[in-house]
């Protein structure tokens, strides 16, 4: 596969993952927006309703404008563009991800939700919101392969909820029954150490820079 088509085809792909979590958000909103009937089901959205709203926000935002980072050629020929949206992402995706954690340590969640999978999803949030802010801090020192390996990083873990949609759709279809609650978590876990391996190797193959902090000239060219 050439450099070309792979650089349009892995933002595409990763638009295609980002339609899970935001097609399920923008129907969470409208619930909200609309005054849907309560039910056990979403009775917690109701009771707390902003901190939902952030997350979808914070979660369309950063995965819609978030896949367009990983298209060389766009950042190349438009590293303004690149810098701009990085100011975006950042807050973005720090919204989805603390607004994600205020509801797993706050809200009323089933039974099925609690357990190992509040235990991964915190621990999935944290890392998450850790990695902007290392990826962050690698910037402003100008140390751009430590900001991009993060930031890969972080865009795995907020992209889990695509592929936990693919994951459990694949065990209903191999089993023809919904998962019980620990092995649902385990195939939620799944999902992100699935994520998180795709980053790794990502990082790894590319050339590593060296990680001394590089001065502002090269930052400004820098396909970061």
């Amino acid at each position: 596969m050439t450099s070309t088509k792979a650089g349009r085809l892995i933002p595409a792909g990763l638009l295609a993952l980002s339609a899970v979590p935001v097609i399920a958000g923008a129907i969470r909103a409208a619930e909200l927006a609309g005054g849907a009937a309560v039910t056990p089901d979403n009775a917690r959205f109701f009771a707390a309703p902003a901190p939902v709203l952030l997350h979808i926000v914070g979660v369309t935002v950063y995965s819609v404008l978030g896949a367009f980072q990983f298209a060389p050629g766009f950042r190349r020929r438009r590293p303004a563009w690149h810098r701009a949206a990085g100011r975006v992402l950042v807050p973005s995706g720090l919204v989805a991800a603390l607004a994600g954690l205020w509801m797993t340590l706050f809200s009323d969640l089933p039974a099925g939700d609690t357990g190992l999978l509040t235990v991964f999803r915190l621990a999935a949030g944290s890392a998450m919101a850790g990695s902007l802010a290392l990826g962050l801090a690698a910037i402003l020192r100008r140390d751009v392969a430590r900001h991009r390996a993060w930031m890969i990083r972080a865009y795995a873990l907020g992209m889990g909820a695509g592929t936990q949609a693919v994951v459990l759709s694949a065990w209903a279809a191999a089993t023809g029954a919904d998962p019980h609650a620990v092995t649902r978590a385990l195939l939620h876990g799944l999902a992100w150490g699935i994520n998180l391996a795709v980053a790794e190797w990502a990082i790894r193959r590319r050339p590593r820079r060296s990680g001394r902090p590089i001065g502002a000239a090269e930052a400004s060219a820098a396909d970061s």
